[in-house]
């Protein structure tokens, strides 16, 4: 895995994100002020709710600025021995499958695949994230994973 390939990889998904949830917004906006879904009685709250979405969807915008801020201000290509924010992490399991983690300061469960491989975003508030912390390369660790404890190497520090 190219860490900069990643990189742009990552930066077209928070991209995607933000243009996906900007045309939501803009969408219960215009719902909310549409003609049809004026009040026709004093129970009808359809245009309440539209603009209650709207407001909803505008936030989840104001966070994906944030976000993808917060993530490009901390991007780094320079490699570094120990997990961090900014590391991309390969692990290896049991089954000596790959699994691909990016550390980020947000945007947890977001995954970006790259070329052929899916990458998760992880936060050091998640769990694995958490054991991940720290970490150097051919360090082993058990983790709770799908309801059952596996064990996981560190193969990779990017």
């Amino acid at each position: 895995m190219n860490k900069s390939v990643f990189i742009e990889h990552l930066k077209l998904a928070l991209e995607q994100q933000l243009l996906n949830a900007t045309a939501a917004a803009n969408s219960a906006r215009a719902d909310a002020t549409h003609e049809q879904s004026a009040a026709e009685t004093q129970y009808d709250s359809l245009s309440i709710e539209y603009g209650y979405l709207a407001e909803g969807q505008s936030e989840r915008v104001d966070a994906l600025h944030r976000a993808q801020n917060e993530i490009v201000a901390q991007l780094q290509l320079q490699h570094s021995n120990t997990v961090g924010h900014n590391s991309l992490v390969e692990l290896i399991d049991e089954s000596n499958q790959s699994h691909w983690f990016y550390l980020a300061p947000c945007e947890g469960g977001l995954k970006v695949a790259c070329k052929g491989q899916t990458v998760m975003v992880l936060t050091f508030a998640a769990p694995l994230g958490q054991q991940l912390r720290g970490c150097q390369v051919d360090d082993e660790f058990t983790f709770a994973f799908n309801g059952r404890q596996q064990s996981l190497c560190v193969a990779q520090i990017l």
